[in-house]
């Protein structure tokens, strides 16, 4: 595959030239004030993303799956119960998580191209009069279907019920790609990852603990070390880590930080939405639909194709890397080659959206798809041109 041309995976995304070089800094004491003037504009940066005013912010040398485990054994105990939905390759890996981990999880079943079945939870929420649930779990952003979840309805279930449950939200494939209100929806932990939104190689787990769940680390007896936000938080006092910190990834974080903020968190958002509403008009022109089942549900970090029947889609992903050196990403589980996943986060422009376009068409004109080459780059062209809007524009 050839690294002259971006990718169009959901993660890792594209990273910019200038952070690539700035995770790539000459070795620097981490014990030193050097450390510090990475490690607070880092927090400060991610905590503006996160639109909360007070979220204590950690970071960890993982991925987002060890900010899922930070999320959980530093709030809970052996046996507690967790609601969570099932609603693809994501949610369930956290579901597994959890049971590893010796907890209760009392899954919620939903259709893969569904999102979180809010009414459910409030159901559920509702007749737990006990409180026996002490964390709902909900996945804002599912990568595999490309589904987006409302986490304000799950945050109103909760409140309907005057439950005191911690709500944990994976927004791994979401955080710094789309609008996050951590504050506005009553989110206890937040979970994300360098390698998708921030544009970074994968190596890092954010999270976002609020005043809540730090009060629940007091009483979890979970067993947990390095994930331990309490080692990370006093030895924050000190502007260093409880351990040697991954000092490269985190000065390309603050970079990556300061872009975002230089661009507007919500051009940022509005960039997002305008690539994936082309690719979503390219999908229709192909005569396909996304996984997602309504617009409602629609991502704008990545879109799952469904494949006509007959087809594979991860024929398309193998010929793309294969004969163009172009990477797609494949169906995951229950969706596995019904569909081809196209990622349309991170670092990414219009234009670069449309060659990738242009190559999806090429593959399935290899393949004998049913598509005319050129009628999805046209549908994407014709919004991109007039910058996303809908209505025609008087060629000037």
């Amino acid at each position: 595959m050839s690294s002259q041309n971006p990718v169009f995976i959901p993660g890792p995304t594209n990273i910019p030239e200038e952070i690539r070089k700035a995770c790539f800094i000459p070795t620097l004491d981490h014990r030193s004030p050097d450390f510090a003037r990475i490690l607070n504009p880092c927090l400060d940066g991610v905590r503006r993303v996160l639109k909360s005013k007070d979220a204590h912010v950690f970071i960890f040398p993982s991925t987002g799956t060890g900010g899922w485990e930070t999320a959980l054994t530093n709030t809970l105990s052996k046996g507690d119960r967790v609601l969570a939905a099932r609603n693809g390759m994501f949610s369930h890996r956290w579901i597994d998580m959890c049971q590893r981990h010796g907890l209760d999880v009392q899954v919620v079943e939903a259709a893969w191209g569904e999102g979180i079945p809010a009414d459910r939870y409030a159901d559920i929420l509702a007749a737990d009069t006990g409180h026996r649930i002490k964390v709902v779990l909900a996945t804002h952003n599912e990568t595999a279907t490309g589904v987006r979840s409302d986490i304000a309805a799950v945050r109103k279930a909760l409140d309907d019920a005057g439950h005191p449950a911690l709500l944990f939200v994976d927004g791994v494939s979401s955080i710094g790609s789309m609008d996050f209100r951590m504050d506005e929806w009553g989110v206890d932990v937040a979970v994300t990852g360098s390698q998708k939104g921030f544009m970074l190689p994968a190596g890092l787990a954010i999270v976002g603990f609020s005043e809540k769940a730090m009060a629940a680390t007091k009483t979890a007896n979970l067993p947990r070390t390095f994930f331990d936000v309490r080692d990370m938080e006093g030895a924050y006092a000190k502007n260093g880590f409880p351990y040697t910190p991954p000092v490269g990834l985190m000065n390309g974080l603050k970079l990556a930080l300061g872009m975002i903020k230089e661009e507007g968190l919500e051009n940022v958002f509005a960039r997002h939405h305008r690539i994936a509403e082309g690719v979503r008009r390219a999908v229709a022109a192909w005569g396909m639909t996304p996984c997602a089942r309504t617009p409602e549900l629609y991502s704008d970090t990545v879109t799952a194709v469904v494949v006509p029947e007959g087809f594979n889609g991860t024929d398309v992903v193998t010929r793309a890397a294969k004969t163009y050196g172009v990477a797609f990403g494949v169906g995951l589980g229950e969706v596995a080659g019904k569909v081809f996943r196209i990622g349309h986060l991170g670092s990414l422009t219009d234009v670069m959206m449309l060659s990738g376009l242009a190559t999806a068409e090429m593959v399935m004109a290899d393949l004998g798809y049913p598509v005319t080459l050129g009628s999805g780059v046209a549908a994407a062209q014709e919004y991109y041109r007039h910058g996303g809007k809908t209505h025609a524009i008087a060629a000037e």
